[in-house]
């Protein structure tokens, strides 16, 4: 016990000094073999070798396929360290994340093992460590031979892609996905240091934060680890409220309880503020000494998942605070191939997109990781909800050891860790993996072996109950609440959508009428910087090799063909292209969006795939893997308003096919192809009534009214109203040259139905004045119709691949007028800014009639 007196816990950092050689491989390029590089700690042998310049970059061109001899190799990391001081009774050295099959020694003496890299260790040094010049060294083996090995034993089990990532606990896409590249990593990943202590330590600190009526309540679970059997004292502050308990000599555990009257309440977006409060604990020795201490943030809120069947099937509605909370989110894929390149600066950059972009939950998908500390506490500060996939992702998982040992400690320690943040709403036991096993030909194929339903159906809920019973769990996305009822049954919980995608046109996300949609999501090219940045093709062509690399997706190029086809003139070169399937992405998700939400009540969710990239991609992510946001992701702004105003098929008072409708702020956009009626849909998802007149105009494309009527809007707070639409106004007199136009102002301006395909309507030439001024840190482009204008969109990263620009896919009638603000560090060139391939709309595909010469006016 003298020993401990005076001297607090240490932890100490060792991430200075590392070295990295490859060790064994088959295919090894002789520059590389032999040769020692240094090594950043946090990070990975890809981004070392490329810092060293003994790799191109992964990401260029076909680059990743030179590279894959990188996951075939064994790897050691090295470096060299002294003694701290002080009188510590125990020194461990402690690993928050290795990647993956870790062979750790000390000194030369072997310390431990590792195979998974969702999870830390913790290794006792004390008696290894010499007071100067010790050795620590961690050999990284082949992920591949680890998992080809236990492949041959256990028996192969099926999955989406031809690569082993079932068969190792390694974050999944690094094996390529129809989105990602392969790349394999090992290194550390996560930081590494020497933890000293004495007498006791906090092992882990759970809070399990509940209401109680207006009340909120704090259980603290505390576990400690022990050197002496003396009795402990643990305490613990929250919002002003203290509590104390002992943990007698012998025990290793207690619980606190801080009762707080009535705390602010923590919100969602879009429904109140996020308060949070410091929770401190900290751990003293019988004689007061301080031994460990630990902190963190929490918000007070509850959450609950209402699946109780009603007439409809079984809902799965997220209620936040007694709250019904209709989901507005997108699915998270990790954000770059090699996660210590995502910092807190990055994920806050994101994370803004996300919000800028009216959603309020982010999914973390199964085949990535648990997401960062830096993740929950930007979540928690910005009022997004998350939702987190236990890491299993579309594949058969076997459940024999070390497996089931595995994602046992796995789901243990990340459970405990992320049980504090009130962002979390949702555990989910994995991503798509039962369906597979109804679906797709799995049963066959297994011939009895395991697959996994024990972790979703049986270890995982166990784990979730036993550690975290604030928080509902879901075995799986897609899940219908029974193995009695098919996993993708539309009427019960959670629905996957991917007809539309790999066969169907989008139009048919309106013969669906799920109860929450899980995944859904349509591709389309990143930015024209981005593919500029990364490729090196001359010319750049749907089908260059380039191009062809980056589409991951199996048919991809033909699926956005098919798109393209139904729907958009026949692209002339590459610049057509480019801007169609853009466009075409954007118009798909909106109208999925849009119908969905216009069900409000049946459907209390929809989670866009995805927000993101993780490298520069053809894909169905909003921002590209640049950073760069695509059109999709100003559709995304619209359809996810608070206030949408949107015209919808209903051939039968629920549902209808084909057609598309649109808002955008100023203008939306649709069109019409079945013979049903139509209603006009307002729908409010905030806090306060909508009341609203409307003009709903049938009009020509050069802007002739034909017919016209006014409708009142009264939409309670996060309720729907739908109106019929008079047979007048839904029934064109030449649908090739007519569209129907209901504006309510702002902010949720207003919704446009066009009534043929745009290859069919008889658009005029594009015709249009555009100006050009100086702003603050960047240029005022105005643009004038002098004829319709249809989905307006400005891409100043051609000019300027730092230049951003405020609004896209805006659609004018003749004499209105819109004006984008470009932000970017030069000028650039007026002219430019407002001409093809930069500034485009539908109909310049007709031939363009010039106005004015577009100049420059002094702001």
């Amino acid at each position: 016990m003298s020993d401990a007196r005076g001297t607090g816990p240490l932890r100490q950092a060792l991430h200075d000094g590392w070295t990295l050689r490859a060790v064994s491989g088959p295919q090894v390029p002789p520059e590389i073999d032999g040769v020692t590089v240094p090594a950043t700690v946090p990070g990975c042998v890809h981004t070392d070798l490329l810092a060293a310049g003994l790799i191109p970059d992964p990401y260029l061109d076909d680059n990743e396929t030179a590279l894959a001899w990188i996951g075939h190799t064994d790897w050691s990391y090295e470096t060299t360290f002294d003694r701290p001081g002080g009188t510590h009774q125990r020194l461990d050295l402690v690993c928050a994340g290795l990647d993956t099959v870790a062979t750790v020694t000390v000194n030369g003496v072997e310390v431990g093992r590792t195979e998974n890299m969702h999870r830390g260790y913790r290794f006792d040094v004390t008696s290894l460590l010499q007071p100067t010049d010790n050795t620590l060294a961690v050999r990284f083996d082949s992920a591949y031979r680890y998992a080809h090995a236990h492949r041959d034993r256990l028996g192969d089990r099926p999955n989406a892609y031809p690569e082993p990532f079932q068969f190792i606990r390694k974050m999944a896409c690094n094996f390529g996905w129809d989105w990602g590249p392969t790349l394999v990593t090992a290194g550390i990943w996560q930081e590494i240091g020497l933890h000293g202590w004495s007498v006791a330590r906090l092992a882990t600190v759970r809070p399990l934060v509940t209401l109680d009526g207006v009340d909120g309540r704090v259980a603290v679970q505390v576990e400690v680890d022990r050197l002496a059997d003396l009795p402990l004292t643990v305490r613990a502050q929250v919002a002003g409220v203290t509590a104390e308990t002992t943990v007698a000599a012998g025990q290793r555990s207690a619980t606190l309880t801080l009762d707080v009257p009535r705390p602010a309440l923590w919100w969602p977006r879009g429904h109140g503020d996020q308060p949070r409060h410091d929770l401190d604990v900290t751990l003293h020795g019988p004689d007061g000494d301080l031994l460990d201490a630990w902190h963190r943030r929490i918000g007070f809120r509850s959450v609950r998942l209402d699946t109780t069947p009603d007439a409809h099937g079984a809902p799965f509605t997220l209620h936040v605070n007694g709250v019904p909370i209709f989901v507005r989110g997108v699915n998270w894929i990790p954000d770059d191939v090699f996660p210590t390149r995502v910092t807190r600066e990055r994920l806050t950059h994101r994370f803004d997109q996300a919000v800028d972009a009216n959603i309020n939950l982010l999914r973390v998908w199964g085949g990535g990781r648990y997401e960062s500390d830096d993740f929950y506490d930007l979540a928690d500060e910005r009022g997004l909800l998350v939702q987190q996939d236990f890491l299993f992702a579309c594949a058969a998982y076997p459940e024999e050891e070390p497996y089931a040992g595995e994602v046992a400690a796995e789901a243990a320690e990340q459970v405990t860790r992320l049980a504090s943040y009130p962002s979390l709403v949702l555990w989910t036991g994995n991503n798509e993996n039962i369906w597979g096993w109804h679906d797709w030909g799995w049963q066959e194929q297994l011939a009895g072996r395991t697959w996994g339903r024990g972790y979703y159906l049986d270890l995982l809920p166990r784990i979730v109950a036993e550690l975290d019973p604030t928080r509902p769990y879901w075995p799986g996305s897609p899940w219908s609440g029974s193995e009695q009822i098919h996993p993708n049954d539309p009427a019960y919980g959670t629905t996957h959508i991917w007809d539309v995608w790999n066969t169907d046109d989008y139009v048919k996300y309106r013969d669906h009428l799920p109860r929450f949609v899980a995944e859904f999501g349509y591709q389309g090219p990143p930015a024209y910087a981005t593919l500029r940045r990364a490729l090196t093709d001359e010319p750049l062509a749907p089908d260059s090799p380039g191009m062809a690399h980056h589409q991951k997706a199996i048919d991809g190029d033909a699926k956005l063909r098919r798109g393209l086809d139904a729907h958009l003139p026949a692209p002339r070169d590459f610049d057509d292209w480019h801007y169609f399937t853009q466009l075409n992405q954007a118009r798909a998700i909106q109208l999925g969006v849009e119908h969905f939400r216009s069900h409000r009540g049946l459907c209390m969710g929809t989670i866009v795939w995805q927000l993101n990239d993780c490298w520069p991609v053809t894909s169905w992510s909003a921002v590209d893997g640049d950073g760069r946001r695509k059109p999709l992701w100003y559709a995304l702004r619209r359809a996810y308003a608070d206030r949408l105003l949107t015209v919808q098929p209903r051939d039968d008072g629920q549902s209808g096919t084909g057609g598309r409708s649109g808002t955008d702020g100023r203008s939306g956009d649709g069109f019409r192809t079945d013979a049903g009626g139509l209603v006009l849909v307002a729908v409010n998802d905030g806090g306060q009534p909508w009341r609203a007149s409307v003009t709903v105009t049938r009009l020509t494309v050069t802007g002739d009214p034909r017919a016209k009527t006014t409708l009142a809007l009264d939409v309670p707070a996060y309720g729907t109203v739908n109106l019929a639409l008079p047979a007048e106004l839904t029934r064109p007199d030449e649908a090739r040259r007519e569209l129907l136009i209901a504006d309510a102002g702002d902010p949720a301006g207003r919704a446009l139905w066009f009534f043929a395909e745009d290859r069919e309507i008889d658009y005029p030439p594009a015709e249009y004045d555009a100006t050009v001024e100086p702003a603050d840190s960047g240029q005022l482009v105005r643009v004038t119709a002098r004829t319709i204008l249809r989905d307006l969109t400005l891409f100043p990263d051609r000019l300027d691949p730092s230049a951003q620009v405020d609004d896209a896919l805006i659609t004018l009638l003749p004499g209105e007028s819109t004006t984008f603000t470009v932000r970017s560090t030069p000028p650039l060139d007026p002219t430019a800014l407002t001409t093809r391939p930069t500034l485009r709309c539908v109909n310049d595909q007709q031939p363009h009639v010039p106005g004015p010469v577009p100049g420059t006016r002094a702001g």
